[in-house]
């Protein structure tokens, strides 16, 4: 099945031409296979793609994403009233499945959003953020590895959690 990248790609080149009907038809073939809303009047960056297809994903009208993210599925990407703006996301973004991102924020290059976090206010480069609603939780320059990076997997398990109730 072709990744909805390609879709949304055909689709907002063709509403840049000004050829009115073609973009609506595929923003509805989106939504009929991969049940996401990835409006053609959003403006993606180059290598941005969305992980798991983008099942279950909405970007909004004129919500502005920058080159090479990261998008999980299920995430939401949408207006806050009364503003009239909407999101703009910079360069090297992960978002992590579940995550809301609401109004006219500000992400800036560099940031992680951890899944299921609500993000209401703008982020600085190189933040990790996480909650709801979402509060910085550390430094993109502090990870021991590369979230952006293809790594090999590991073959063991994680640890189990330490019991601290006893202590």
């Amino acid at each position: 099945m072709i990744n909805v990248i390609y879709l949304y790609r055909l689709a907002r080149f063709l509403y840049l031409k000004k050829i009115p009907v073609f973009p609506k038809i595929i923003q509805g073939i989106i939504f009929l296979f991969y049940n996401c809303h990835i409006s053609y009047k959003a403006k993606i960056g180059k290598k941005t793609y969305f992980l798991h297809k983008g099942m279950a994903s909405l970007i909004l009208d004129y919500v502005e994403i920058g080159d090479n993210c990261r998008i999980g599925m299920n995430v939401m990407i949408t207006g806050k009233t009364p503003y009239k703006k909407v999101a703009k996301i910079g360069n090297n973004v992960w978002i992590g499945p579940g995550a809301i991102i609401s109004g006219p924020v500000i992400i800036e290059d560099n940031v992680i959003i951890a899944p299921n976090s609500m993000l209401l206010k703008s982020v600085p480069k190189n933040k990790i953020v996480a909650g709801n609603p979402a509060k910085i939780i550390g430094d993109v320059s502090e990870l021991e590895y590369d979230i952006f990076k293809n790594m090999d997997f590991n073959e063991g398990l994680m640890p189990f959690l330490e019991d601290k109730t006893n202590k």
